[in-house]
């Protein structure tokens, strides 16, 4: 969604340059080999080539992946453009026709891309929002609609929670009032300034910005400074993060529904998803697949484990029977 993972292997570090440089003329090879398994090759894919995005951050590269995959079992030739730094890169490429394809999510859609203000309290109806105002603006489609929502969140202890009593945003909000020190709470660089994160999130809440005690740090950095609850007690987090369970860190209840949803959703030009309808029909079941659980169990592989993200999206495909082993 937001947060920047590290850069991984030399395929994707040359797509991004490719990106920037010459406008995406190929893109590289899908990186591992898979046969048809429950999708199964669809004559009207058969050849057709197909330019796969993502974002650079662990889910977005197994996201992206699974679509390499999928695709390419299906019959298509599939094109490889993982991992391209930042929102605004994929969705310049997208609308420019040198991505025909990518999930993305869509709170960046509403407010990134669209340029909202006030997300839409349920998923269904954000995705009904940004899927209409995009389409009738750019000419982008967004479809198949995933359960998994990684939206921001912040996490704390277990031990802080015991301590505290804190569960929800409510709470936390309340002991800044009461107790501003302990409730110390590491930030990354753009939830520190967003709209839709601690500035909202502080209006939100009724909480004064003056008494909040936080500190900058990078995104990654977070997520072992809460559990180890010495620099911070508290962390900005996104919420599919596989550190979370992995570090027993406890996400606090947005019991006032201020975070937007961020449902991951494939997202194409009009022209590419007119041109083939049937790449949403095998990708549907895939997005259908793809909860909280198990999206943050396939990062948890590749941030703590040490997994590649393309290993972890076909390993996972393959359990499913989606795909089998080329």
């Amino acid at each position: 969604m937001r947060f920047t993972g590290l850069l991984r292997g030399i395929a994707p570090i040359l797509s991004v340059l490719v990106l920037a440089s010459c406008g995406l003329q190929s893109g590289g090879s899908v990186p591992l080999p898979v046969g048809p398994g429950s999708i199964e090759p669809v004559p009207e894919l058969d050849g057709v080539a197909v330019t796969v995005g993502s974002k650079d951050f662990t889910e977005a590269n197994i996201l992206g992946y699974m679509i390499e995959f999928a695709l390419t079992a299906a019959g298509a030739n599939v094109r490889d453009l993982t991992n391209i730094q930042g929102s605004n890169s994929l969705r310049d490429a997208q609308l420019n026709g040198q991505i025909d394809i990518a999930y993305d999510y869509t709170g960046t859609g509403w407010i990134n891309y669209l340029g909202k203000e006030k997300p839409i309290p349920t998923e269904a109806a954000q995705f009904d929002a940004v899927r209409d105002a995009d389409l009738a603006e750019h000419n982008m489609v967004w479809a198949a609609m995933a359960p998994m929502n990684n939206t921001y969140a912040l996490v704390t202890s277990k031990g802080t929670a015991e301590e505290t009593g804190v569960r929800t945003l409510s709470d936390y909000a309340k002991l800044i009032a009461k107790d501003p020190g302990a409730a110390a709470t590491c930030v990354g660089t753009e939830f520190n300034v967003r709209p839709d994160g601690y500035p909202g999130l502080a209006a939100a809440y009724g909480i004064d910005t003056g008494k909040a005690q936080r500190q900058i740090v990078q995104d990654a950095l977070v997520y072992q400074a809460t559990a180890d609850a010495k620099q911070c007690r508290f962390g900005s987090v996104a919420a599919t993060d596989g550190r979370i369970p992995a570090l027993e860190l406890v996400l606090l209840e947005d019991d006032k529904a201020f975070f937007p949803k961020y449902n991951a959703s494939l997202v194409m030009h009009r022209d590419f998803a007119e041109a083939h309808p049937r790449v949403v029909q095998v990708m549907a079941p895939i997005s259908a697949r793809l909860t909280n659980e198990v999206i943050t169990e396939l990062n948890r592989q590749v941030d703590i484990d040490g997994r590649e993200p393309a290993d972890v999206a076909r390993d996972w495909m393959v359990a499913e029977g989606l795909v089998t082993v080329g």
